[in-house]
């Protein structure tokens, strides 16, 4: 067994021509080990948050903040962040009405599946047939890297508790809006966002990375891939359940917005989110 703390294991690896490592550890184990890893050459790609939002440390969702992976001075980037997996189903359409409206405030309340606290966690909430709705110090953690990702300063009111589901986190959001919205034009601008910010170049970018319904509907929205919800193994299509479903869109006002946001939160949240940003930057050429 590769004993992952071993200096001797690291650059052993390195001088064979390990290039990337992807990295799921607790938090303790993240700061000892990733930067270590980084120091000998080896690009890590992270969903630990240990190093989410620190300096020097990019941490990007590839249709919003591309641009995070610039050359550092030393023209390669060893150690990027991908975001927590609440934050994208909120953020993907939060940075295309930001875009187009100017968002001035929100408001964001979550469903997240069990899977989200991991294997043990979720086999142990589904055994006892309930759960503790609370998730310590996630609603802190989304809405700070809402701010660092998109470049947002408004007023944020974010909820975040646990659901009896598997998979899938969703999210329920009001916006308020500098400029007046219709629901025709919310719609449009959904839509050419992601025809702008779309990445399907990539093996696992979504054809289209928001898909926009009328009503969100977990059991059948879960694999979205871009071009359509039908089931597909993951391992063998890779853009299965990589796309965010926007639906339940109704203007309250001319300036408030409500909508629903719906995403796979370990594929899109995890596992294939930080193989995605992995491709882009291999892409990029700064890994």
């Amino acid at each position: 067994m590769t004993d992952v703390e071993s200096e001797d294991e690291m650059k052993r690896l390195a001088q064979s021509g390990v290039r990337i490592a992807f990295s799921a550890l607790p938090t303790e184990l993240a700061l000892r080990i990733e930067p270590r890893w980084a120091a000998h050459g080896i690009a890590v790609f992270s969903n630990a948050s240990a190093f989410r939002r620190q300096p020097g440390i990019p941490l990007v969702v590839p249709e919003i903040n591309p641009e995070a992976l610039a050359e550092p001075d030393d023209g390669k980037h060893w150690h990027v962040c991908a975001t927590n997996c609440t934050l994208l189903p909120l953020a993907l359409p939060f940075a295309a009405l930001h875009a187009s409206f100017t968002v001035t405030s929100f408001t964001m309340r979550s469903e997240q599946g069990l899977s989200g606290g991991g294997h043990p966690y979720m086999q142990a909430a589904l055994a006892q047939g309930g759960v503790d709705p609370s998730i310590p110090g996630e609603a802190e953690k989304t809405e700070a890297e809402l701010r660092h990702v998109v470049g947002w300063d408004g007023h944020a009111d974010v909820q975040c508790g646990r659901v009896m589901r598997p998979d899938g986190h969703h999210v329920h959001v009001t916006v308020e809006t500098e400029h007046p919205v219709t629901e025709t034009a919310v719609v449009a601008c959904l839509t050419g966002w992601a025809n702008q910010r779309s990445r399907p170049d990539l093996p696992s970018g979504p054809a289209q990375a928001l898909m926009v319904v009328d009503r969100i509907n977990p059991a059948v929205h879960l694999h979205a891939d871009g071009e359509g919800f039908e089931y597909a193994d993951s391992a063998q299509h890779l853009r299965a359940g990589m796309a965010v479903t926007v639906g339940n869109i109704v203007c309250e006002s001319d300036r408030r917005l409500r909508f629903e946001g719906f995403s796979h939160n370990t594929l899109r949240g995890a596992a294939g989110g930080v193989i995605y940003l992995a491709e882009l930057a291999r892409a990029m050429d700064v890994v």
